[in-house]
């Protein structure tokens, strides 16, 4: 079984903003499988299906993203699962939108919801999809993530949440080496 996690924030008011490109990819996943992510469990929505023979969760934490380890944590636990088995699909701004970067391992480069999913695994080693939502200097960090995607933006944007999902679907039949291999391009 794997488990693929969305990150972003619950409610109406979070809706289509950059900090939940998470929530994006993942609807993406769901619309793909043809199941909706409406269950609560693990404190988050979730929606058991298949992708290949491969079991897996899907799951939108709804603890908000800077604790969306509580519900990772939760959702492991009880299905035994280990750091290897998931993948965890946020968003990051210090990328321009429209691109996507495939990682095994490391910081949570200042990403809140990332860091607490460290923080309650003990470990940096597991999949990642970061989905660009550049940056503005003009605008302060919490206007920006907590902002829409601007018109002109939204092209690219939809490109990357579409490239995400097929990323993800791709890494649950291959390694994940030959996924970034195939997803992370310049």
């Amino acid at each position: 079984m794997k488990l693929i996690v969305g990150l972003g924030n619950p409610g109406k008011e979070y809706e289509n903003t950059r900090h939940n490109a998470g929530f994006s990819v993942l609807d993406a996943i769901a619309e793909y499988c043809h199941v909706e992510v409406t269950q609560k469990k693990f404190k988050a929505l979730i929606a058991l299906t298949r992708i290949d023979g491969e079991q897996v969760l899907l799951m939108k934490p709804q603890t908000y993203m800077n604790l969306s380890g509580e519900a990772v944590v939760e959702a492991m636990k009880f299905y035994r699962l280990q750091a290897k088995d998931i993948l965890v699909i946020y968003d990051d701004m210090d990328m321009p939108v429209g691109k996507i970067r495939l990682r095994e391992k490391g910081s949570a480069g200042g990403q809140n919801g990332m860091k607490n999913i460290i923080a309650h695994l003990h470990t940096q080693e597991f999949n990642r999809i970061r989905v660009g939502i550049g940056k503005d200097a003009r605008v302060p960090v919490v206007n920006w993530v907590l902002g829409k995607i601007r018109k002109e933006e939204q092209e690219d944007f939809k490109k990357a949440v579409e490239q995400a999902r097929d990323a993800a679907i791709f890494s649950l039949t291959h390694t994940f080496i030959d996924t970034m291999s195939r997803y992370n391009k310049k």
